[in-house]
């Protein structure tokens, strides 16, 4: 019983630190919108995390379309959304794009790096 109960903070711990790490990117873009004059289409995210040692002056957020890459912007009003227009060809339909967010995080000896990519999505252009 004595053994049972030294073990129990043991397998509540990794609960505790995964909840403590929890992020979550929340793609707001729609999937469809109509092709404009510009070429520029308006991409959006929200980040929402859960970890207390993360430096939020070190998010870096990027949309990414196949080679390339575009760096965010943080909205002016939500602190967690960011945007960013990506150029989008006439002659192409759609695109495939993801998240990638870099950031910076405190431990213990200094500073630590993570990078957190969403899944794959798709902006269709309608004619």
């Amino acid at each position: 019983m004595r053994t049972m109960l030294r073990l129990l903070p043991l397998l509540g711990l990794p609960l505790v630190l995964t909840g403590c790490v929890t992020s979550h990117i929340t793609n707001l873009t729609p999937t469809a919108v109509p092709r404009n004059d510009s070429g520029q289409y308006l991409i959006e995210m929200a980040i929402d995390h859960r970890q207390h040692t993360l430096r939020e002056d070190t998010l870096s957020p990027f949309v990414v379309v196949g080679f390339d890459s575009y760096r965010m912007v943080r909205t002016p009003v939500l602190t967690n959304r960011w945007e960013t227009y990506v150029p989008i060809p006439a002659d192409k339909p759609s695109i495939h794009y993801y998240f990638k967010v870099l950031y910076q995080y405190n431990k213990f000896n200094g500073r630590g790096e993570g990078t957190r990519l969403s899944p794959e999505y798709k902006l269709t252009i309608e004619e």
